[in-house]
């Protein structure tokens, strides 16, 4: 049902902007065309009339027609290029729906004026005029449906009407076939209309689709490509512009250097400030790398707490010595956020491009020597040097044999005392491992255990030592305990514990081995650790805290982990003896444990001295030189023996004095 909104709508400029730029594109095209043929039929049609028809609709009326057909062409002509401006295209289609209908209601009064005159082909040249010029603006307005159907109405329905009136047969003939010309034009230019609008509503679609699809790449790669909490590139980021770089030749005298830069002890800010002050920090050690960066230089997120920067220019041990002395400087200035003020260090390796390296193999060595900056020089900087060639070599032959050794034939225990000065005997042992390489031969656990921590094969290394353990407990007196150590690996990971627990269960005996646990292996995720212990309390095992006093949580630890022992570093027995210092620090250790209820354990005690010293602070359970070096089984077998006949020989002889 035709409402009047409806009928307004339809008449009025549309309101999707996209349509109404392709109708201003088409229009543009087309408009001027159709005057150019309504100019040219016009003066055609005067020029038959002139002498016949008085000079008014002879002369006069067609050359205001002309000049105002010769306006619109120049109008359009002008405006031509506007037709990708949204407003200067509803501007341009409303002029032509308002001035339109005027110059048709003209051509319609100026043909039905000269209908009278001449004779019958002078007649009917009128109505030729009248009918082709109608369809042919018609065609050119297709566009536009508002426009053609206005057209054909005021052009078409006042000439027909008048043809009818005139009682002349073949006039009506005439007049009935142009009408039902027309209305079949209508049907089929209404037709066309709807598959333009649903062209242009399909191309916007696809264009809509199109930049979503764009939109969504650009994220994609933005998010392939920069890290989302600091806004630096990635480690893929990384890759492609130090491939890029090498790729590309330096200028005479310019060289490639790689830094790699380590957030020392970073995941302690996680576990006591929480993430969200750890993210912080992150976010200003990436604000002061951009500070420092020289012009040029490349700076990426590798992982949680590193970072990498690719240097150009010219190069040399002094300036990269003094360049990684800025950074860790840098890092060594306090973090003052609103949580927290954070002091940090950060552990930096740098190393020079060589002709024909990849990417791999300079970011191997930077990688390398930020190694041996985290264990030999924690929070200072190291510059790859020739020596290290052969430390890489070397390491990456450890590797490979360690991957692919057999270790159950390789590797073997040995076994140190732990001695209790109190009883005046031995209470256990701490198992350690040792790998004899048919190719390598005696390798320094200094050297594989970290390797196997990194490689992952270090479950491997566990699992095999504490299988030999459980064996060689099965031969020792109830009283007598074994220490097997665990990496953070093997509490950091599920199946590993299970394996840990399944080796356990299936010696078919009480346990008697304790499992001894470095702060470094429970700071990757506390949870894990302590429900790892956890499992391991069930089935008869003690927990011990190995280096107790070298993290930045340790009285976290105690607290928060099922412990039953702490084992005091060598690094606070070494200095005891003559440093009032250590004996404080020592005294309340041991002052600790007793209140808790744990025992306490001291390492490294080498001399007489530091035992007196330590007996004189509480100590009682000492482990070191002392006592004794490593020993295979059999001497581990022997010396309980022994220790058990001397106990036999001491009480006999005591029972007969009493007697």
């Amino acid at each position: 049902m035709w409402t009047v909104k409806s009928i307004k709508r339809l008449f009025s400029v549309p309101d999707d902007p996209e349509l109404v730029l392709a109708q201003a594109q088409a229009l543009s095209r087309q408009v001027p065309l159709m005057y150019a043929m309504v100019l040219v039929n016009t003066v055609i049609l005067a020029s038959t009339h002139v002498g016949v028809a008085p000079d008014l609709l002879a002369i006069y009326v067609p050359a205001i027609l002309t000049l105002a057909s010769l306006a619109r062409i120049a109008s359009w002509w002008r405006d031509r290029g506007n037709s990708q401006d949204l407003e200067k295209a509803r501007r341009s289609i409303g002029m032509m729906m308002r001035v339109m209908p005027v110059l048709s209601v003209g051509f319609a009064v100026w043909t039905i004026g000269l209908l009278p005159y001449g004779d019958g082909y002078q007649q009917s040249q009128v109505v030729f005029f009248c009918g082709i010029t109608t369809i042919g603006c018609m065609f050119c307005l297709m566009h536009v449906r508002a426009a053609a159907l206005t057209m054909g109405a005021l052009a078409l329905l006042p000439f027909t009407l008048v043809m009818l009136a005139m009682n002349h047969p073949v006039l009506a003939a005439m007049a009935i076939n142009l009408a039902a010309v027309v209305v079949v034009m209508l049907f089929v230019l209404m037709g066309n209309y709807r598959d333009f609008s649903a062209l242009v509503a399909s191309r916007t679609a696809m264009a809509q689709k199109q930049a979503e699809t764009q939109r969504l790449s650009d994220e994609n790669d933005r998010l392939a490509n920069v890290d989302t909490l600091t806004g630096l590139p990635n480690r893929r980021s990384f890759d492609r512009h130090l491939d890029q770089m090498l790729s590309t030749p330096q200028p005479e005298g310019s060289e490639i250097a790689v830094v790699r830069l380590d957030l020392d002890s970073f995941k302690s800010v996680n576990e006591i400030f929480g993430q969200i002050t750890g993210d912080r920090v992150l976010v200003e050690v990436a604000r002061r790398l951009n500070m420092l960066r020289p012009p040029g230089t490349f700076v990426s997120r590798l992982g949680v707490d590193n970072f990498a920067l690719v240097l150009s220019g010219p190069m040399s041990d002094d300036i990269l010595n003094k360049f990684g002395a800025v950074l860790c400087r840098a890092m060594r200035s306090s973090f003052d956020l609103q949580s927290a003020n954070i002091h940090l260090s950060a552990s930096v390796g740098l190393a020079t491009a060589r002709p024909g390296d990849s990417a791999a193999m300079v970011y191997d060595r930077a990688d390398y020597v930020t190694s041996l900056a985290k264990r030999d020089c924690r929070g200072s900087a190291l510059v790859f040097a020739e020596r290290h060639e052969h430390e890489i070599s070397k390491v990456r032959r450890i590797e490979h044999e360690l991957y692919t050794a057999d270790l159950d034939a390789e590797l073997s225990i040995v076994f140190q005392q732990q001695f209790d000065t109190a009883l005046n005997c031995t209470t256990g042992y701490e198992v350690l491992a040792r790998w004899n390489s048919p190719v390598l031969g005696q390798v320094s656990p200094v050297e594989f255990i970290p390797l196997a921590e990194r490689t992952g094969v270090i479950c491997r290394i566990t699992q095999t030592v504490l299988r030999k353990a459980l064996a060689a407990s099965a031969k020792l007196p109830q009283h007598i305990r074994l220490s097997v150590n665990l990496s953070a690996n093997d509490v950091g990971s599920t199946p590993a514990t299970e394996a840990i627990i399944e080796l356990v269960e299936a010696a078919g005996q009480p346990c008697r081995i304790d499992f001894e646990i470095t702060e470094t292996a429970i700071m990757r995720d506390m949870k894990q650790a302590g429900d790892a212990l956890a499992s391991l309390l069930t089935l008869g095992s003690r927990i011990a805290l190995d280096d107790f006093g070298t993290g930045h949580s340790s009285l976290t630890h105690v607290q928060k982990l099922p412990l039953d022992r702490i084992k005091i570093d060598r690094s606070f027995v070494a200095d005891i003896v003559g440093d009032t210092t250590s004996r404080a620090i020592v005294k309340t250790m041991v002052d600790m444990s007793h209140n808790l209820g744990i025992s306490c354990v001291f390492e490294g005690v080498e001399t007489p001295e530091q035992l007196t010293t330590l007996k004189a602070l509480g100590g009682t359970l000492m482990q070191g030189y002392l006592f004794g070096r490593p020993v295979d089984e059999d001497t581990m077998l022997t010396q309980v023996a022994q220790e058990q006949a001397s106990w036999g020989a001491k009480s006999i002889e005591k029972l007969g004095a009493a007697n």
